[in-house]
């Protein structure tokens, strides 16, 4: 049985191609500019750059976050191009996921010799 996520996997399959068409090596917004490409080529419904408003005790503030993508109006992607990602990098996919009230993240890294993915899904540990 194959329980992987299609979506998710789709979108790990688009940025794979990204990775092996540039390699490592290149700034932040030029995988994403390259990724958004591919998404579309693929049919992967996505917006780019969301403002995630954050709020306390039911009032927005001032501050907000913003995703790179949401994909199928589900997933929330963050980018990265840097030698290895770190526990502050899911951490902030994390309160994405938690002021989207979304359940499943991606956290891509480029920067690596392989692209390097993390998929995070709240209320679920591995």
């Amino acid at each position: 049985m194959d329980i992987r996520d299609p979506q998710t996997h789709a979108i790990i399959g688009a940025a794979m191609t990204v990775h092996s068409e540039l390699g490592p090596g290149f700034l932040e917004s030029v995988y994403h500019q390259a990724l958004a490409i591919e998404m579309a080529l693929l049919g992967i419904p996505f917006e780019r750059e969301v403002m995630l408003p954050v709020f306390y005790k039911g009032q927005r503030l001032d501050a907000f976050f913003r995703a790179d993508f949401i994909c199928y109006g589900e997933v929330v992607v963050k980018l990265k191009a840097i030698s290895n990602t770190t526990k502050a990098d899911e951490a902030q996919l994390l309160h994405y996921l938690k002021t989207t009230d979304l359940q499943r993240g991606l956290l891509l890294n480029f920067g690596a010799k392989s692209l390097q993915y993390h998929r995070k899904v709240l209320g679920y540990e591995e």
